[in-house]
């Protein structure tokens, strides 16, 4: 496939500084930064916690300007190699139209986070070609007993230049095939909600080739039937290489004994138009809003085989 024009960052190493940040919404307690930040630096590295981290503003970590002028510090200062995200939440939206592009561009470094860091993630990789990283954030998973899965499948993909290969999954999480055939493609996607809330604007990226990365949390059936179909009307699934769908965790309908849809019923129905296309499909990919996770580097490019049951990263996420 041909090579894609994209800013990777710089791998991270002992000594290296990480940058916390809160673009979303507020922590859930001071000591879950605090114990975040003992984590890191017992692996060696140096902490620089945002100024405004610890604001509150409603349900915000602080006021859109306050949060937004902590991620541009980061993206603009040397000495930062890596911005983790403290939680999701929401909020990050509210600060596409601020975040200094350009600076991402002139310094490309890694920015981890899930959740509704995917807003950010996507308009990184539309405007700057940032490559940047769905992965555990520093008050959800580090401050307190991160699952090895996790632990070690985020710190080999950031450290190493190599790719990371064969995609294994864990043990009790084997793939599911929803659609055979093998494609390529960079990966992009996140956060269902996240993914469609940017369809539209200047900060969605354009999926068309691209394996798409699905999961989401917390959301009723009938409003996952809802986004799927919106991104089917743009046009967005038959234009795929792929489509890998993870975790769609507490997504119950609040009223079980009314006649609804289930979530097979509605993959069955909304993307029916996909099979004509072939594009591959697997399913139950170890990502979302779930303990166990894998990370995943926006914008590096994978083969998916759904026949084989088989995902492989074909480069690595940073460089030398």
């Amino acid at each position: 496939m041909r090579t894609l024009t994209m800013n990777k960052p710089k791998k991270l190493r002992r000594g290296d500084v990480i940058g916390l940040i809160c673009p979303a919404s507020a922590p859930v307690s001071g000591e879950r930064i605090d114990a975040g930040v003992r984590y890191l630096e017992s692996l060696g590295y140096r902490v620089k916690p945002g100024r405004w981290i610890g604001e509150r503003h409603g349900d915000f970590a602080g006021t859109d300007q306050q949060r937004v002028d902590d991620l541009n510090e980061m993206l603009r200062d040397r000495q930062v190699r890596a911005i983790i995200a403290v939680r999701g939440g929401y909020g990050c939206p509210r600060l596409l139209d601020r975040v200094d592009y350009a600076a991402a561009r002139r310094d490309p470094k890694i920015l981890v986070g899930y959740s509704d860091l995917t807003a950010l993630q996507m308009a990184l990789w539309r405007r700057a070609k940032l490559v940047t990283f769905s992965g555990p954030m520093s008050g959800v998973e580090f401050w307190q007993g991160i699952d090895p899965y996790t632990e070690t499948q985020f710190w080999d993909t950031i450290t190493s230049v190599e790719p990371t290969g064969l995609w294994e999954q864990p043990p009790d999480m084997p793939w599911v095939t929803r659609q055979t055939g093998c494609h390529e493609g960079p990966l992009l996607g996140g956060c269902l909600s996240l993914v469609v809330g940017n369809l539209g604007t200047p900060y969605n990226p354009v999926y068309r080739g691209s394996v798409l990365v699905l999961e989401d949390v917390g959301e009723q059936p009938y409003r996952l039937d809802r986004m799927l179909t919106q991104l089917k009307n743009a046009g967005v699934m038959r234009s795929l290489s792929g489509l890998l769908l993870g975790q769609f965790n507490d997504c119950q309908s609040s009223n079980p004994e009314k006649p609804h849809l289930i979530w097979s019923q509605i993959l069955d129905e909304v993307l029916d138009e996909m099979r004509d296309a072939k594009i591959p499909i697997l399913e139950n990919l170890a990502y979302g809003h779930v303990p166990v996770k894998r990370t995943i580097p926006w914008g590096i490019p994978v083969r998916i085989d759904a026949t084989q049951q088989q995902v492989r990263s074909l480069e690595g996420a940073v460089t030398d």
